[in-house]
């Protein structure tokens, strides 16, 4: 029996009320926070051609009970969790190392 592919889908809005979308690939939580690794997702298949193809790895924070999603300031912090992602996914996507 072949298994059904669902991807979870968000979208998200940049700070100028811009829209992206984005397939959720993968998540992990370490003892201080979460994190979720995100590709984009392209309703034109010219556009994802262009695009370079990386993760977008973002932190996940709760304020007032809803989660935000934000960018990874701390380059050593960035590097572990993209490292774990990139481990984690590399099995199942053709990732490039850097």
């Amino acid at each position: 029996m072949e298994k059904e592919y669902n991807p979870d889908i968000i979208t998200l809005t940049d700070e100028e009320g811009k829209e992206y979308t984005f397939e959720v690939l993968d998540r992990i939580e370490t003892d201080e926070s979460r994190y979720v690794a995100l590709l984009p997702v392209y309703d034109d298949p010219k556009d994802m051609l262009d695009d370079s193809g990386e993760l977008v790895i973002l932190r996940v924070v709760e304020d007032k009970g809803e989660e935000f999603l934000e960018n990874i300031e701390d380059d050593d912090e960035y590097d572990t969790i993209a490292d774990a992602f990139i481990s984690r996914l590399q099995d199942t996507f053709e990732i490039e190392e850097e």
